[in-house]
């Protein structure tokens, strides 16, 4: 059999892709945190190009999806989505999101995090945390049956046949179930959770009827007998999800972020994604493609068939996405840098089995890991080993594992407290059913104690309540790290309000992105500047006092949103903007972090002259926009430039520097590539808005000055909005954009219309992906309106 390779990038999700199903070549759903469910369309082959619409917009996060195919009753079949708010919705296709749903199932206690249609069509299984599953019969949409007995959060359902059921719970059991809640048997899988179930199909050579996966990450595969007929060993963490292809071959996915597809109980091809997570693998029965949710917001496609395979760009895009992704040391587990073989090991060994991972020893001492291709006999390169900055750095052992934290969690008064460990690296969700399960505590405790896990770890996790960053956003390397800003990208976005609600533009008020976790910042800083000590850089290097006092305006940073001109302040400027231009390139991102919270915090930022230059001049002069372009370290310095916007004097400083400005933001986006780094468009956006809101208020909007800069603005927009992708991204554009359109005067509004031809940039826009949400829809409707 040929190899899969990439299909289709599917972007448009703003959080996890939590749930996928590929009922046939033309269609694709997906459910994801961001509380919608959206169809994707095949529009145009080849290559394949898909379009979606959101059929469901929900409150809440959605785990689970199953498809019904159509019936006489329901001709475009039924989509089930379920989740965090413990309804099960069924929706014809068709319908738009802001329709009635088919049916609301109301009866499950907790999250739903699984479901299935029973193969005659007549019945939908569902599994939830409240250690229940439910029968529900189609067109009745009550509960039928409840399948108890659970002693823990039901992860998966199967519906095998139409009278036969198959769970898997967190309590570690495999029930078997008749159509009327009678158990037939029952299989202790393993000493793990119950993560996935599958029907293999009769082709599968090893004569096994279903598969199971766990957080082992071992996949079993069983006779409905309860009869273990083989073990399939190749995941290095948590098994998420499971599907058969036609061929009778099995496919998984988990928190290895590989996709793994077997023959029998080889593993033939190891698809490594650039994310954390794969949480979700589904297969198109008619032409065996599949179909991946991940941790990074994109389904994605694969195929074995080169005529529904992606461009050749598409394809160098995604190899080159994960060979430049990271991979945090604690998922691999303690390396000894010295022990491990240097790039010449790669030409001169072959693995011995697909997916097998190698750890190299580069030359610049940085550790890369491999795998190996069975089909082309070589070494993949899938990332690169990171050290963990999820907390102060030190490890905590406990039962001899070590763990950036480990919590003391008071469960009863007079008893002592449970020990809850924890890596950066893990789901806190996760961590806390494990928690739960090892010390038999209630479930219903399970928000809690993952809320507690969030909240404590100040934001360090991957989780529920970060937005994951899309592969080469984090320049530390992973999602799980420390995030520059640490900001979710919606963060200081500009009001989203639905069209009965008052108008959003022109938008009146300055944005920026301040959210940071400076104790991990200055941590980095401080061991940069132990490497560059150790290299031989000692002029770039910060003397003992000097990193003091950098150390001690952090400290200022953190505990107050201004800071008055001060000798801590007048002595650490300086020095920062000394890291954040001076440093190697690729050492300068917490330079320019700290110097990001500075210009909105503090005004001698904007005032101080830096070598001759002030500071929108040092930062460009010091090539940070130019190429080959570090998007990080050019992302940073543009969030600086509209953090100056929050102070008097930075804005004089980003007025007067209007030009150069322009200049350097432009060419970052020319250097960005085809694709524009998305959290670097969001920063340029952010910035237009604050010089869309300088130019249009205090009396400013009738000044020459102000239409000639807005014209500008209007130029670079028109361009942005047109082509970008990224749904935050569209939307702050469009509001600068109108701001400008709406509120400086009639000469703006007649060069948006005949010159820039906005009204065809708007019309592009709501034919797009990001054109169909709500709160883009409004902002364009705004924008005619004012045209």
């Amino acid at each position: 059999m040929p190899d899969f390779k990439i299909s289709a990038s599917l972007e448009g999700h703003g959080d996890d892709v939590r749930a996928v199903a590929f009922p046939n070549p033309n269609a694709i759903f997906s459910a994801s945190r961001d509380a919608t469910v959206r169809l994707w369309k095949l529009v145009a082959t080849p290559p394949p190009v898909y379009d979606y619409t959101i059929t469901t917009h929900g409150q809440a996060f959605i785990n689970s999806l199953a498809y019904l195919p159509p019936t006489s009753d329901f001709p475009e079949g039924l989509v089930f989505s379920g989740g965090q708010d413990t309804i099960i919705e069924a929706r014809q296709p068709g319908k738009a999101s802001d329709d009635n749903a088919d049916a609301m199932l109301l009866g499950h206690a907790h999250n739903i995090c699984a479901l299935d249609v029973s193969p005659d069509r007549g019945w939908v299984v569902s599994g939830s945390w409240d250690s229940t599953a439910r029968i529900w019969k189609v067109g009745k949409w009550e509960t039928d049956v409840t399948l108890t007995g659970h002693e823990g959060s039901v992860w998966a359902v199967l519906a095998y046949d139409k009278d036969t059921i198959i769970t898997g719970c967190a309590d570690q059991m495999i029930r078997i179930f008749n159509r009327s809640g009678t158990v037939l048997g029952s299989v202790k899988n393993s000493n793990d959770v119950v993560r996935a179930l599958c029907k293999l199909p009769a082709s599968n050579s090893t004569g096994a009827q279903f598969a199971s996966a766990s957080n082992d990450g071992i996949i079993r595969l069983y006779t409905l007998q309860g009869k273990l007929v083989a073990s399939l060993h190749g995941h290095e963490s948590f098994v998420y999800s499971l599907a058969a292809l036609p061929s009778g071959e099995l496919v998984s996915a988990g928190e290895d972020r590989t996709v793994r597809v077997w023959n029998g109980t080889q593993c033939v091809q190891t698809i490594t994604h650039p994310a954390i997570s794969v949480w979700s693998v589904a297969v198109c029965q008619e032409n065996g493609d599949i179909v991946t949710g991940a941790s990074d917001r994109i389904t994605r496609v694969f195929s074995r068939s080169p005529e529904r395979q992606a461009a050749p760009e598409v394809l160098q895009q995604f190899e080159e996405a994960v060979k430049g992704s990271a991979i945090p040391a604690e998922q691999v587990g303690k390396v000894n840098k010295e022990q491990l073989p240097g790039p010449e090991f790669l030409q001169q060994k072959s693995g011995t089995k697909d997916g097998q991972v190698q750890m190299i020893r580069e030359t610049d001492g940085s550790v890369t890991a491999h795998t190996w291709s069975s089909a082309t006999q070589e070494w993949i390169a899938v990332g690169t080993v990171v050290d963990s900055a999820g907390s102060s750095g030190r490890k905590t052992e406990y039962l001899g594992q070590d763990y950036d934290y480990v919590f003391d969690v008071d469960i009863e008064d007079g008893k002592p407290p449970l020990k809850l460990p924890y890596n950066v690296s893990q789901n806190p969700y996760d961590a806390a059913t494990k928690f739960i399960q090892d010390n038999e505590l209630p479930i219903s405790y399970l928000d809690q104690v993952a809320q507690f896990i969030t909240q404590n770890t100040q934001g360090a996790t991957l989780g529920q309540t970060q937005e994951p960053t899309p592969a080469g956003a984090d320049p530390w390397g992973t999602e799980r790290r420390y995030r520059p800003g640490d900001a979710s990208a919606n963060e200081g976005a500009p009001p989203s309000i639905p069209e009965s609600r008052p108008q959003v533009l022109p938008q009146q008020t300055y944005l920026s992105i301040r959210s940071a976790n400076l104790k991990i910042i200055t941590k980095k800083l401080q061991e940069l500047n132990e490497k560059i000590l150790s290299e031989g850089g000692k002029e770039a290097a910060l003397s003992p006092s000097e990193v003091d006092a950098v150390v001690a305006l952090c400290g200022q940073l953190e505990s107050s949103q201004v800071l008055k001109t001060s000798a801590v302040v007048e002595n650490g400027v300086p020095l920062v903007y000394k890291i954040a231009t001076s440093w190697p390139t690729a050492n300068r991102l917490p330079g320019l972090d700290v110097l990001r919270l500075l210009a909105a915090a503090a005004p001698f930022t904007a005032t101080t002259e830096f070598d001759g230059n002030d500071l929108v001049s040092g930062i460009i002069s010091s090539g940070v926009f130019n190429s080959p372009l570090n998007v990080n370290n050019a992302m940073l310095a543009t969030r600086t430039f509209a953090n100056l916007f929050e102070t008097a004097e930075g804005r004089n400083l980003a007025v007067n520097t209007f030009d150069q400005i322009l200049a350097g933001v432009k060419s970052a986006l020319a250097h960005s590539g085809s694709s524009p780094n998305r959290n670097l468009t969001i920063a340029v956006t952010t910035l237009y808005i604050n010089f869309a809101v300088f130019f249009t208020t205090e009396g400013r909007a009738q000044t020459p000055e102000s239409a000639e800069r807005g014209l500008v603005l209007l130029e670079e927009l028109t361009k942005i909005v047109a082509s970008e992708k990224d749904s935050e991204a569209v939307y702050r554009g469009l509001v600068s954009l109108g701001t400008l359109v709406k509120a400086l005067g009639a000469e703006v509004k007649s060069a948006a219309k005949d010159v820039y031809e906005i009204g065809n940039v708007l019309a592009q826009v709501s034919g797009s992906g990001p054109g169909k949400e709500p709160r883009i829809k409004g902002i364009t409707n705004e924008i005619r309106e004012a045209l």
